[in-house]
């Protein structure tokens, strides 16, 4: 029965690849299976007041800067990207190479004190219970909740890792500039398909990138050649050198992804793709395949955007399966950013 119940997932995926057959967003039906270990409500008992903890902090958090709702929901995906979802983001290398905190995609990544805060608050309430992991986890839910976007359940129950190096960092993510072959082969490397790519693109639709990210290859060097995007809008562009100085390597001046909405969850992103003023080469090459390019000009002419949200649901929570540790692997520190090598 196992090895029948495997044929068929293979024989889905292969098929969702042919050309003019269906849809192939089956592909991500693996990462959409259960994971052991990991529930709605995993500490109902022994913490059951933790998710209204984290919320209340988020709320305090955001409260007092609007901008560390966006950068916290980065944090998950700097997190669950790299080793999976296991706080190794957090932790702080003393070997000479470095940590992920240190590699290169991690430039101007915020949140290390405000997950801090949050532990903290766990702690005082249910000490040693609720890993770092799970806390990255709700803390980026909450963040998209506090932006007006959906609120829905969080798995829980993960672990916290013990290793951290830069080099996985560097390796794992997809920069900025990835064209639409490369950010399917990143995605597909953990096990998350065409679909969950452009709906976590989606998450560009909050806050703010700073011009060392995008300066070069969409206004100043396209393609190494000097220049300007020819894909990008020419009035979208001078408003852009406005902000980002030419020449400068890190220009740490901020840049809003979403001009319209830069702090609302909505569907202004996919409207940004097809009008060509998204701000990452990343962003463009979602018109270069006909499921993701599909996939925007439905959101961008969307009348609500309750598919979106629902879509967004299952793929954040695909991407929070990745590689989780649970049961007896891992472990549940008191502190996040502990001390490793």
């Amino acid at each position: 029965m196992a090895l029948r119940l495997l044929l068929l997932v293979v024989v889905a995926a292969v098929a969702g690849f042919r050309p003019g057959l269906a849809d192939p967003a089956a592909v991500s039906v693996l990462p959409g299976l259960p994971v052991a270990g990991l529930a709605v409500g995993f500490y109902n008992e022994t913490c059951p007041q933790a998710e209204e903890l984290v919320l209340a902090e988020m709320r305090d958090i955001v409260g007092r800067d609007k901008t560390l709702g966006p950068a916290l929901l980065r944090f998950m995906f700097h997190d669950c990207l790299v080793r999976g979802c296991d706080a190794s983001i957090m932790l702080v290398s003393k070997n000479a190479t470095g940590g992920e905190r240190n590699a290169v995609p991690s430039y101007g990544l915020r949140g290390f004190d405000e997950i801090e805060q949050i532990k903290a608050k766990l702690e005082a309430a249910c000490p040693l219970t609720v890993s770092c992991a799970d806390i990255i986890v709700m803390a980026a839910r909450d963040a998209i909740y506090l932006c007006n976007g959906p609120r829905y359940d969080v798995e829980t129950g993960r672990r916290d890792g013990t290793v951290t190096q830069a080099f996985d960092a560097n390796n794992d993510l997809p920069p900025p500039s990835s064209n639409i072959v490369d950010l399917k082969t990143y995605f597909s490397v953990k096990g998350l398909g065409w679909k969950d790519l452009v709906v976590l693109s989606g998450s560009h639709t909050i806050g703010r990138a700073s011009c060392s990210t995008f300066a070069s290859d969409r206004l100043y060097n396209y393609s190494g050649h000097g220049g300007q995007d020819p894909s990008l809008d020419k009035a979208y562009a001078a408003r852009l050198r406005q902000a980002c100085e030419a020449g400068l390597a890190n220009d740490t001046t901020p840049v809003e992804m979403d001009p319209s909405s830069p702090y609302t969850f909505d569907l202004s992103y996919y409207r940004d793709v097809v009008s060509n003023t998204s701000l990452f080469l990343s962003d463009q090459a979602l018109l270069d395949d006909r499921w993701t390019r599909a996939y925007v000009e439905r959101m961008a002419t969307a009348e609500t955007p309750d598919e979106f949200f629902a879509d967004y649901a299952i793929a954040i929570t695909n991407m929070a399966r990745i590689e989780v540790l649970t049961g007896d692997n891992g472990e549940i520190r008191k502190v996040c950013a502990a001390h490793v090598d």
